[in-house]
């Protein structure tokens, strides 16, 4: 359980209609797997025990009776084990029949949740056999032991601060799925015993089903489908089985065999999705604070989590190359619509950018080519301005020219070498000495020769910077850190380079596109030292660290919150075997002084458009004091330092 991390499961073993010794003895074993692969959460499909087709069958005692041995048997094969099982069978109380998922742990039952909604239409017609467990809450004699039973049970483990619900099959697929109101009440943890049948087309149906329902309650979702063994007579069921969290499918099996998917869910990414949102507040859940739930605790042990799911690199950026192409056009649809409402409502037919030659400057560029055809405004009236200095290379000025050029922009160069020297000699600075003075001087003398040259045409500066630059505080205040109007405010780096891409793609076969990847292929630099022999002297990662750790350690801290030892943690295991121990650990440091000491940039920055689910807007998105300590998170650090050390760890 450590940093919020727990290894869960969901099981479809190859069953026997109604055999309930033969299903007990292959749940057994694979409570036995699970356990050893160190599963603290195993579920089963619905009526597992006895599998789900027995028809009428449900009426006879001797079924019945075998199943509550089978669930006994199950419950005290878990004496001395932490994993909690949910297993489904069908229960007589007090002379009515009900659907349940029965919970145990460690050789004893910790509670009964009967189905909620019982389908009466559906290929079974359960309503024969079963009636539903509505808002019952009581306790139940079980062999000799007082268990609860009820729907509204939340299984509650305080060590992992985790609360788990049960809901039934059908109750997944109604308008209001019970789970809503367990999530309401406190459930991370949504646990689903099923037994849905396959038809053309349904699996992707029941996918989007979890997925999104784990979306709407910030929560975990484990879905376990019935398969092998089930009856054919009229219906095939494909042990369809999924994990969910937060909206995002984290293990999906094959279908039409039986399989146990393990996968770890990370409970502290969930508490911080719900810090942040209201809805799980006491006034919202006034509608539920009438129905009583019950809450069995249980305990387990905190061990260490092996991680065997996928975190990726860039979390800023999708996986899946069809996903990207669809996410940037959505993206760059976004800006060029903020930027479009921007112009009318200035009433703005010019917009002035200072182009260099950079990543940034062209997605800003096209996404103003962009605007400008939305509002069937003549290309002519954007103003690209290039503005070489002591720094600039001869490649990054033609790709510059070129660019200006093939986009059928205004292009004007406006070289500043002259009037940079004039600053420096009137405030008494040293050309020879390149420091921030030297730097500096070259960005804010671009910022006006923009800022004037907008003034002169009656337009406005389109700002270029993007979201790491700003994190990192990695801009010139009052150079190239103002605008009239930033576009990539919001995008991180690793997502402008994908964007520059997607418009690179567009363009195959034509001359937009060569420049467009050589760019791309350039070397990201504010180029404000003289080159070397000709080639960029100054390279920004080799001075703040990789854009692609930085944004990641961005993502992760800005939208979860997460403490500094789990994004270290996070980062090894995404960045294994390209970025060594100890060198994501400078940079995580590097990440955190700069992200606290330069917020002061970004307590004043321009309008922009927000994109993704982090931005650093400080009228809605990040509220941050600009002088704020950073020393809690870089003690973190220095712990994680010295554990590093003792294991031995070296960098790459």
């Amino acid at each position: 359980m450590k940093d919020g991390f727990i290894k869960v499961a969901v099981a479809s073993p190859k069953l026997k209609v109604a055999d309930c010794a033969y299903n007990g003895k292959e749940m057994m074993q694979m409570i036995k797997e699970a356990e050893e692969a160190g599963v603290k959460l195993l579920v089963f499909p619905e009526l597992g025990i006895t599998g789900y087709t027995c028809g009428d069958l449900f009426l006879q005692d001797t079924l019945l009776t075998g199943a509550k041995r089978t669930l006994k048997e199950l419950a005290e094969f878990t004496e001395g084990k932490d994993v909690v099982v949910f297993a489904g069978l069908p229960l007589l109380v007090k002379d009515k029949l009900y659907n349940v998922a029965a919970a145990f742990q460690n050789g004893g039952l910790l509670g009964f949740v009967p189905k909620y909604n019982i389908p009466a239409y559906s290929e079974f017609y359960e309503t024969r056999q079963f009636i539903s467990g509505r808002r019952e809450v009581t306790e139940i004699l079980f062999d000799g032991q007082f268990v609860p039973f009820g729907t509204d049970l939340l299984f509650t483990c305080e060590e992992l601060g985790m609360t788990v619900a049960a809901e039934i099959c059908e109750d997944l697929w109604t308008v209001v799925p019970p789970s809503s109101r367990h999530a309401l009440a406190g459930a991370n943890v949504i646990v689903n015993l099923s037994a849905s049948n396959e038809t053309t087309g349904k699996a992707s149906y029941r996918r989007e089903l979890v997925k999104s329902q784990s979306a709407r309650l910030y929560a975990a979702y484990l879905y376990a489908c019935s398969g092998e063994g089930e009856s054919t007579t009229d219906l095939v069921f494909a042990a369809h089985n999924l994990i969910a969290e937060s909206g995002t499918v984290l293990a999906e099996s094959a279908r039409f065999f039986s399989n146990m998917l393990v996968t770890e869910l990370d409970l502290q990414r969930l508490r911080s999705e719900r810090r942040r949102v209201t809805c799980f507040g006491p006034q919202e859940n006034a509608a539920y604070t009438e129905v009583f739930f019950s809450y069995p605790s249980f305990k387990n042990g905190i061990a260490e989590t092996a991680l065997t799911r996928t975190i990726e690199k860039t979390p800023f950026v999708p996986a899946w190359e069809a996903e990207k192409e669809k996410r940037a056009k959505e993206i760059t649809m976004i800006q060029a619509m903020g930027l479009r409402k921007r112009l009318e409502h200035t009433n703005c037919k010019t917009a002035v950018l200072g182009i260099s030659g950079g990543l940034d400057s062209t997605l800003a560029l096209l996404v103003t080519c962009k605007a400008f055809d939305l509002l069937g405004l003549p290309r002519k009236g954007i103003v690209s301005v290039t503005m070489p200095c002591f720094g600039t290379t001869d490649r990054t000025y033609q790709n510059a020219v070129l660019l200006a050029k093939e986009l059928g922009t205004e292009f004007i160069e406006v070289p500043i070498a002259d009037a940079v020297r004039v600053h420096l000699r009137d405030i008494g600075q040293d050309e020879s000495i390149h420091d921030v003075t030297y730097e500096n001087a070259q960005a804010r003398e671009r910022t006006q020769v923009l800022m004037d040259i907008a003034n002169r045409k009656g337009g406005m500066v389109v700002g270029t910077g993007d979201m790491s630059e700003l994190a990192l505080g990695w801009a010139t205040y009052n150079g190239d850190h103002m605008s009239m109007y930033g576009v990539n405010a919001s995008v991180p780096k690793t997502l402008v380079r994908c964007l520059v891409q997607y418009f690179a793609k567009e363009q195959q076969g034509t001359a937009l596109e060569k420049v467009l990847l050589d760019i791309l292929d350039t070397p990201v630099s504010p180029e404000l030292l003289p080159p070397s022999d000709g080639e960029i002297s100054q390279k920004t990662e080799d001075l703040v660290g990789p854009y692609e750790l930085h944004d990641f350690f961005l993502y992760y801290v800005l939208r979860f919150g997460f403490h500094p030892k789990k994004v270290y943690r996070l980062a090894e295991k995404a960045f294994a075997g390209q970025y060594g121990a100890e060198e994501i650990l400078h940079w995580l440091k590097t990440f955190y002084r700069r992200f606290f000491s330069q917020q002061f940039k970004r307590s004043c920055i321009p309008d922009g458009p927000k994109v993704g689910s982090v931005a650093l807007s400080p009228r809605g998105d990040l509220r941050m004091p600009s002088d704020a300590c950073a020393r809690e998170w870089l003690e973190a650090l220095e712990q994680i330092c010295v554990s590093t050390a003792s294991a031995g760890l070296k960098s790459n």
